[in-house]
């Protein structure tokens, strides 16, 4: 998978990259099981520190899409589907119009849990 980032974009480098991440996944590009590069050497490779590699990494471990093991690196987790990136992106949306709305993060998992 080719990695590009786009210095004069508003999106942080560790967010362009999740997306990427997310996108490839969706697109099939990147397939279940799938082992992503090794934060040093995409860091390397983008020209950049590699905490910023491991900041899109640790987004993406949180949204459920890939797995890390220090020294076994970082892959696509057999469940991630691009159904699972969907229902990951409106939950972060669900999420910020909540908190715009002045909702607890209690309340707002009472609203999904009723929901269900």
């Amino acid at each position: 998978m080719l990695f590009r980032l786009d210095t004069a974009s508003a999106a942080s480098l560790a967010d362009q990259i999740a997306t990427q991440v997310r996108s490839g996944v969706v697109s099939g590009q990147l397939a279940p099981g799938e082992r992503l590069p090794a934060a040093r050497d995409l860091a390397v490779a983008l020209q950049v520190n590699m905490h910023t590699v491991l900041r899109a990494y640790a987004q993406l471990r949180q949204e459920g899409l890939i797995e890390m093991r220090q020294g076994r690196g970082a892959w696509v987790r057999p469940e991630a589907s691009a159904g699972m990136v969907r229902v990951t992106e409106l939950a972060a949306q669900l999420a910020a119009e909540a908190r715009k709305l002045g909702l607890s993060p209690r309340e707002i998992t009472g609203l999904v849990e009723r929901a269900c």
